[in-house]
């Protein structure tokens, strides 16, 4: 009894082992993402027999000059016949490359033959970036993703108008206050 217990768990350790194995991370990482103008397309293709494979693909971009102080807001989706081919995105992150420091996680709108996305994040400062998305192959079928980002900068608080007016009146004042002295 002893002994095809032990036996037991020993080909139970290795059919899990022997699982765990055959799992392989694939994708095509990393990719520059490129943001003409403040936005860009991204995504990647997988091909056939990849079932129980994972992946975590990592699309790069810049965040300088111009741009720095950005919001950025994207979506990511696939799209399968059923839950049960295809793939499955199980996270979407923003991080900073300069230590991998997390920025920003998405949020899942939909799960099953279609998953849906998103994640935002607000006043970008300058520097190196990468989203990164990851999810399960979860049948032998090729299967995709794709995603849309936007980055704009952001939208001033009224505070920000008071105060762009008031200047405006102080150097209206000064002008005419100076076009009085020149008439005198």
């Amino acid at each position: 009894m002893k002994k095809s217990l032990i036996a037991a768990v020993v080909l139970a350790s290795a059919s899990f082992a022997s699982t765990a194995a055959m799992a392989a991370t694939v994708g095509n990482t990393p990719q520059v993402l490129d943001l003409t103008d403040g936005s860009g397309f991204f995504g990647d293709t997988f091909a056939m027999n990849n079932n129980g494979n994972t992946f975590a693909d990592r699309f790069t971009f810049s965040v300088g000059g111009t741009s720095a102080g950005s919001n950025l807001d994207a979506i990511i989706s696939s799209v399968s016949r059923t839950a049960d081919t295809g793939l499955d995105i199980t996270g979407v992150s923003l991080y900073n490359a300069a230590g991998d420091a997390l920025v920003s996680s998405g949020a899942s709108l939909q799960s099953g033959n279609i998953d849906v996305w998103t994640i935002s994040s607000n006043n970008l400062a300058a520097g190196n970036y990468y989203l990164q998305v990851s999810g399960n192959l979860v049948s032998d079928q090729a299967a995709s993703f794709g995603g849309a980002v936007s980055m704009a900068a952001p939208v001033p608080e009224p505070e920000t108008y008071g105060m762009m007016l008031a200047g405006l009146g102080v150097l209206g004042f000064l002008a005419r206050r100076r076009k009085s002295a020149n008439q005198a």
